[in-house]
């Protein structure tokens, strides 16, 4: 082989997809040392997406001082690609680790992921990608706009900035303040999940209490949520109610939308464009692509099924190396999957075989390419 790409997603828990990226990278040169070996590991938006795309398309990071989930001060980043994309992460100014044993959505705030996006804007930035993934807020980005020169209102014409628990209080809004360098700019927005903003399967009630909220606190905030969209409905004309995705980063998916006009993309979707992987396929001679398990979900926007989407196009074979794989993948076959191999070589739990991912993956990636350069196959 003389060109091959690597664009895993990680195995969650276990390895990161940039350390998938160095195991299989090793097992490649040794088995073909004169290959050319292409390396995109992905994110999902979510904590290390700015790693991700500077890794696999260089550039820098950018340090401001902003403010936290708490309005505390911090020291955060976003990324500069070498076009002058910028890269935010929500998780890098309000994001779940940050708040380990103290975590509330009802308290929590955007408002330094907006400082973040004010501040790539003013340097320049005409495109943002921005990572709605491992947020502890609920806020529906509110605090984000604020920071960006939104203004909203209480019935009593008070302005403020609203946080989970303030969102029923939400009566109106002035989105004519955001600061004039938003002007032109595209803003994608990287979002795995195609929850609503409200309702059973909104932002509140599938994803609150993972960030700490309790069956009251679910209550409000749901409540809240659909009191901004109603706001929203009548304020700017938009109904954002089944919008899919809208419930991403506690609803921040449907504050991108109406505050920015973000565009809501699927991760992989995005990191694809961003990266110009059309382009990186030209004369590649295979595609290695991953993640932790294979199975209905991954039709619905995952990375390997979407890797191999572009690659079918492409007529460039695709291998799956993945943790683990549902009996039924013909639906990943017809998307362009060319075969699929889990790494796990025993019938071990979880607990037991993560220890062993890394071992188990350079084993069977070493497997796959001894039989790729078998002359008598």
């Amino acid at each position: 082989m003389k060109k091959v790409i690597l664009i895993p997603d990680s195995f969650k828990g276990t390895l990161s997809s940039s350390q998938i990226c160095e195991i299989m990278r090793a097992e490649l040169l040794r088995a073909f040392p004169s290959a050319k070996v292409l390396s995109v590991p992905v994110a999902d938006g979510g904590e290390g997406s700015v790693d991700c795309f500077l890794s696999a398309c260089g550039g820098e990071k950018v340090f401001i001082d902003c403010k936290g989930p708490y309005m505390e001060d911090i020291r955060a980043y976003y990324g500069v690609l070498p076009d002058g994309t910028a890269v935010v992460e929500t998780a890098s100014a309000a994001g779940l680790p940050m708040v380990e044993g103290r975590a509330n959505p009802l308290k929590t705030t955007t408002y330094g992921v907006g400082q973040l996006l004010l501040h790539a804007v003013k340097a320049g930035a005409k495109r943002i990608v921005l990572g709605l993934g491992g947020s502890c807020t609920n806020d529906f980005g509110c605090g984000a706009a604020c920071a960006c020169g939104a203004r909203f209102f209480d019935s009593e014409k008070n302005a403020f900035i609203p946080t989970g628990e303030t969102l029923c209080r939400v009566a109106g809004m002035d989105l004519t303040g955001l600061d004039p360098a938003f002007s032109g700019v595209e803003i994608v927005a990287m979002c795995d999940v195609d929850n609503p903003p409200y309702g059973a399967q909104g932002a509140a009630r599938v994803f609150a209490p993972q960030k700490g909220a309790d069956g009251r606190a679910v209550e409000i905030l749901d409540e809240g949520v659909r009191s901004v969209c109603a706001v929203i409905k009548k304020s700017l004309g938009l109904d954002l109610d089944g919008l899919q995705g809208g419930g991403a980063a506690g609803a921040f998916g449907a504050g991108a939308t109406a505050f920015f006009g973000a565009k809501l993309q699927a991760g992989i979707d995005t990191v694809l464009q961003t990266v110009g992987f059309d382009g990186m396929l030209e004369n590649a001679d295979c595609v290695f692509t991953s993640e932790g398990k294979l199975d209905a979900q991954s039709l619905r926007g995952k990375v390997v099924v979407g890797v191999a989407k572009a690659c079918k196009r492409a007529g460039v074979p695709v291998v799956a190396v993945v943790g683990g794989a549902d009996a039924d993948l013909q639906g990943a076959y017809e998307a362009g999957v060319t075969a699929v191999f889990p790494i796990n070589r025993l019938p071990q739990d979880l607990s037991v075989s993560k220890r062993y991912s890394a071992e188990n993956l350079a084993f069977t990636t070493r497997n796959i390419l001894r039989l790729m350069g078998a002359k008598k196959c």
